[in-house]
């Protein structure tokens, strides 16, 4: 008996953290019911949607924190990476409590240098007070590198996707393009200011969601009465990838001596402005939703 009771506390610590909510965790409820038959119904729901979408996968995009010149065929990287991100208060962002004026997006970033002016790489970002994840993959083409008197060019295809999150999806995918040049210090220091801009599209959907919190149990599970007031769920229009891009531009500069790598990059995201239609009235006005700017650095080791 004394056994069974140490394995069910056990379970408990390890169970009860998981159903825990931290403070930045999303709750995508909190931006209106898009159903037209739901007492409840927001006529800019869906509007709500698309501009928490495009300004999320800003903050998710923020940074780069590399010059456009690639590693060599040989080169291998890892660096653990810090960016402050502000968060505009004019677009409704549906943390579980009241949203911060800025949040930390801590992360890791490994790239690995391939031949033909290749690299490949991979970033995992924690989103600060959550349970959130953002996983990137990217690969990188240098143009042009290591000439004396020409700047460095790449472009880099990169792919972001949100983890860890409930009732929806939201992936950003983008093409880059860099320039940058290194100008060596003396032995094996050199410093490289680099700049450029990312055209990121934005993609969100979203499960059929429950907008009735005040559910009972027979509510939910009684056979003869299945998920009563069905007028409360709904499902937010799709956010489309080449229908919603937002527009990056980013400056930094790198620090190299010997194997380590320091690094300071600042961005300005703008998503621009989107149409929201009134599901009332069917009136349409374009909603202009304000940039994202972050601030990030790297530590890290160039081998």
């Amino acid at each position: 008996m004394r056994t069974f009771s140490r394995w069910m506390v056990l379970a408990v610590l390890v169970c009860g953290p998981a159903a825990y909510a931290d403070r930045n965790d999303l709750e995508i409820t909190k931006l209106g019911n898009p159903n037209t038959k739901s007492a409840t119904f927001d006529p800019e729901a869906n509007g709500n949607f698309r501009a928490f979408a495009r300004t999320f996968a800003a903050v998710l995009t923020s940074a780069n924190l590399m010059p456009p010149e690639t590693l060599g065929h040989a080169g291998f990287s890892v660096n653990g990476e810090l960016g402050t991100i502000s968060l505009p208060s004019s677009v409704l962002l549906p943390t579980e409590r009241p949203q911060t004026a800025s949040l930390l997006l801590p992360s890791v970033h490994v790239r690995k240098g391939l031949p033909f002016s290749l690299e490949l790489g991979t970033r995992i970002g924690w989103v600060d007070r959550s349970r959130m994840f953002a996983a990137t993959g990217e690969l990188k083409w240098a143009v042009n590198e290591g000439f004396t008197w020409l700047p460095d060019i790449g472009v880099r295809a990169h792919v972001t996707r949100l983890l860890g999150n409930r009732d929806f999806d939201l992936t950003a995918a983008g093409l880059d393009m860099g320039v940058g040049k290194q100008f060596p210090l003396g032995g094996m220091v050199t410093l490289t200011p680099y700049g450029g801009l990312d055209l990121i599209g934005v993609m969100a959907t979203t499960d059929t969601l429950d907008f009735r919190q005040d559910r009972t149990v027979d509510d939910t599970i009684n056979p003869a009465n299945p998920y009563a007031g069905l007028d409360d769920t709904g499902v937010y229009q799709e956010v489309k990838l080449g229908q919603n891009i937002n527009t990056r531009v980013y400056g930094g500069v790198r620090f190299i001596g010997g194997a380590l790598q320091l690094g300071a990059e600042l961005s300005v995201t703008q998503p621009g402005s989107i149409p929201v239609t009134n599901e009332a009235t069917g009136e349409t006005t374009d909603r202009s939703l304000p940039a994202v700017v972050g601030f990030s650095g790297t530590l890290g080791l160039d081998f």
